[in-house]
């Protein structure tokens, strides 16, 4: 077989997910087929790249040994509670095993209606599949945790959105899909035996060494909100605005998750956004950090009942792990920082934040000011050349090679 599934996810609960499967479309053609990714995977890439690859990550065929499925999870949106979301237009087709021995899921987006999709027709405009088939390659390659793109094929049919669109089929490869919001989905259900099999789930899946931790709902909850600390100091490391951080958005694996209304700073701006809904900027770069600790308090709440049976203890204990979090992600930022500007320590904290004041005042580009800074020791002019007002940037610069 061309995929050697396992299908633990579809072994779990029936309340997890909706079995569905893919709805064919048209005609589809290959738009691009990652190849090192495939063979990552293990995957035969002269079957991959055929007719009957094609006829698989488009959704027209049901490989063997694959169990699509649709997962059910909830979700804060924007702050507000939605307490059924799920997959309205992916469907999970099962796990293969990476080269490195952890398991990996196989999705396709724009798949067609699930009993999710609400009144949605479950597919994707071309559009969003090459952007998450860019985005998430490229934050792969700068080293940020990320799902990763195996495919993106061009249907053939059109969708209809405000225009009509071509449409598109995408293939994500993820090391889960769990979510702060699959745990809130159980939590809102009063489902606590689901929570917790999705807990030793989730434990056993991506923090195999906390398996035996005497609280195992504790040991997610950290296991979680350290990763998310340093998942978002690196996106803050690149300019990398998510644009909807929801908690349907953010994995239990610490996975860069959903590249919709996403992009990378230009000019240093920490209240910038990119997402036209997000009227309010809640989703702005310089607070993303903040609704990370927002989302993880979610998580928290949603593990309550498992971390202990007397509740204020419940609370106790998560808050201490909580509590954590600003440090740690500060910890994380200062380290990210620091190496942007060639430093390590508190020096070099210290001097990227002058350096970022001296940018959001100068209207600066982000990425332009850090690769020039990379030649500044040999060359300045570059670098100055980029400040309307050189004569700050020049302090900075003779302090920095002080250092």
């Amino acid at each position: 077989m061309l995929f050697p599934f396992q299908n633990t996810y579809a072994r779990l609960p029936e309340s997890f997910f909706a079995r569905v499967d893919p709805t064919p479309v048209s005609s589809p053609e290959w738009i691009w087929l990652n190849r090192p990714l495939a063979a990552e995977l293990g995957l035969d890439l002269a079957r991959l790249d055929s007719d009957e690859g094609l006829a698989f990550l488009s959704g027209n065929r049901i490989p063997e040994g694959a169990e699509p499925i649709a997962a059910a999870y909830s979700g804060h949106q924007f702050g507000g509670f939605s307490p059924v979301l799920g997959d309205g237009r992916a469907i999970l087709l099962g796990e293969v095993i990476h080269r490195d021995g952890s398991p990996r899921d196989i999705q396709l987006k724009g798949s067609g209606p699930t009993p999710f999709s609400r009144r949605g027709d479950g597919r994707s405009a071309l559009g969003p599949v090459l952007r998450e088939s860019l985005v998430s390659e490229a934050m792969h390659a700068l080293g940020v945790p990320t799902t990763r793109a195996l495919a993106a094929v061009w249907s053939g049919d059109k969708v209809y959105r405000e225009e009509v669109e071509p449409g598109g089929v995408f293939t994500r490869v993820a090391r889960s899909h769990l979510r702060i919001g699959t745990c809130e989905y159980l939590a809102s259900r009063g489902d606590l035996d689901g929570l917790k099999v999705l807990v030793d789930y989730a434990l056993n899946r991506h923090y195999p060494d906390r398996i035996d931790s005497e609280n195992p709902a504790l040991a997610l909850f950290e296991g979680v909100m350290e990763r998310q600390a340093l998942l978002v100091a690196r996106w803050m490391g690149f300019g990398f605005i998510h644009g909807v951080m929801n908690t349907d958005n953010m994995s239990l694996s610490g996975e860069t998750i959903d590249f919709g209304p996403c992009a990378f700073l230009d000019r240093y701006d920490p209240a910038k956004k990119f997402s036209f809904i997000d009227r309010n900027g809640r989703y702005a770069y310089g607070n993303q950090p903040n609704i990370a600790h927002w989302n993880l308090a979610r998580l928290g709440e949603s593990l309550l009942a498992l971390v202990s049976d007397d509740e204020p203890e419940a609370i106790r204990r998560i808050s201490e792990v909580l509590e954590r979090f600003p440090d740690l992600f500060r910890s994380e930022w200062a380290k990210t920082f620091s190496a942007k500007v060639g430093m390590s320590g508190e020096g070099g904290r210290e001097h990227a934040e002058r350096l970022l004041g001296l940018m959001e005042d100068q209207s600066l580009d982000f990425t332009l000011t850090f690769r020039h800074l990379r030649d500044a020791l040999s060359d300045e002019s570059p670098f100055l050349r980029l400040f309307p007002r050189p004569d700050p940037a020049r302090e900075w610069l003779s302090q920095w090679r002080g250092h």
